[in-house]
């Protein structure tokens, strides 16, 4: 049983993601549960594992169309004692809920059912030993989110220093009583409340010198690296480090659905960012962010349009460009957008850690050239001309 914070004894409530199990044939955890429901009278509980425990016995017996008679009595041969101790019960310290689940191996099996054959159960099992780390929550929530609930890895690792504020909210998926809260624990405890034995490590410094090394390598190194943070200089360093680890990176840049890939496991000689800024990888570590550090605003506005290319921007993007720091104080991004990149990554790192794709390059899913073309095909297939 892991540490428990209730609402009186934690030194920063808002630091907590981590979820408390209990696991009741333990004396221990029994005592310990107990306590806590006598200390936190205001503790909700949620015990829906009668539920749980058909849906396992069903899938468990897919060839029978089983009444309720005959699950319930498959249920309590499966159980074989007390339905109060079986399984395990989490406790959320920062929602104070308590809710009795399937244990993990049982979890995961009937959760993840509904992949199967989309990916195999060979694949699912590979899957829970990976590894992804994800820069930058803002983009990043709607992607680590998404690879939690197709469950592409069993471990996450967040980092984003930045705290919630209201115009995130047109794009991030919080609560307004989360205002002030950090990013990446807020998506932590998203995921936890999702699936709470996928392991999430945040890093709610953002990346710093003192702690990239910990990021990509403690406990294991990562096996993909998603980049979505504003800074140009995190931007550069993560690749920098990922290509020295040989860890493949991806990127959702959120327009014009634009995502790149970068091979470092296949190809160790590939230059960060296709090429575009191949002048910062001949400097020394101590010049390269020595540089960084000192980039003016305009600076780093000139990196991005190498690294992006400026030709590759829809007109709306390339206009914010040009009213950055005037009109408008942030990167635009669409709920929409970001949506779809949750969506993108999340395939593509499937296929990269299964071995089912091994391409590096800049790939387009652009819904206004997808969408107007098809509309037009249609209409002038029809001999009508397009109007709308």
């Amino acid at each position: 049983m892991d540490k428990i914070y209730s609402s009186t004894t934690s030194p920063d409530k808002s630091m907590i993601y981590r979820p408390v199990f209990f696991r009741l044939s333990n004396k221990s955890d029994e005592r310990s549960l107990n306590d806590l429901l006598d200390n936190n009278p205001d503790i909700v509980v949620y015990d829906t594992i009668p539920g749980q425990l058909s849906e396992l016995i069903k899938l468990s017996n897919p060839t029978r169309r089983l009444s309720k008679e005959e699950s319930a009595l498959l249920v309590t041969a499966h159980i074989n004692g007390d339905i109060k101790k079986y399984g395990v019960w989490v406790y959320f310290p920062w929602s104070a809920k308590l809710v009795h689940t399937l244990d993990e191996q049982e979890f995961i099996k009937v959760r993840t059912n509904r992949n199967i054959y989309k990916v195999s159960p060979e694949d699912i099992e590979t899957l829970k030993t990976k590894k992804i780390g994800i820069i930058g929550l803002s983009v990043g929530q709607s992607i680590a989110l998404t690879l939690a609930m197709e469950r592409t890895c069993g471990e996450l690792r967040l980092a984003d220093f930045d705290e919630i504020e209201l115009s995130n909210m047109n794009r991030i998926r919080v609560n307004i009583q989360d205002l002030g809260l950090n990013k990446s624990i807020t998506a932590a405890r998203q995921i936890a409340e999702l699936d709470p034995f996928i392991n999430v490590v945040c890093y709610p410094d953002g990346i710093t010198n003192e702690n990239i090394d910990d990021f990509f390598t403690l406990g294991g190194k990562l096996d993909v690296l998603v980049e979505e943070c504003d800074g140009i200089d995190i931007k550069v360093l993560s690749r920098i480090k990922a290509k020295e680890l040989g860890i493949p990176v991806v990127m959702d840049t959120n327009d014009k659905g634009m995502l790149d890939v970068e091979r470092f496991d296949l190809e160790p000689e590939r230059h960060i960012f296709h090429g575009t800024v191949n002048e910062l990888e001949e400097l020394s570590p101590t010049e390269l962010k020595s540089k960084l550090n000192s980039l003016t605003i305009p600076e780093k506005v000139e990196y991005l349009y190498k690294i992006v290319g400026f030709e590759n921007l829809t007109e709306t993007m390339k206009k914010s460009f040009a009213e950055m720091n005037k009109s408008i104080v942030g990167w635009p991004q669409l709920a929409s957008a970001v949506t779809l990149g949750g969506a993108m990554v999340t395939d593509v790192s499937r296929k990269i850690l299964l071995n089912q794709f091994t391409e590096s390059g800049r790939y387009f899913v652009d819904f206004d050239e997808l969408f107007t073309h098809k509309f037009n095909t249609i209409n002038n297939s029809k001999g009508e001309n397009a109007t709308h």
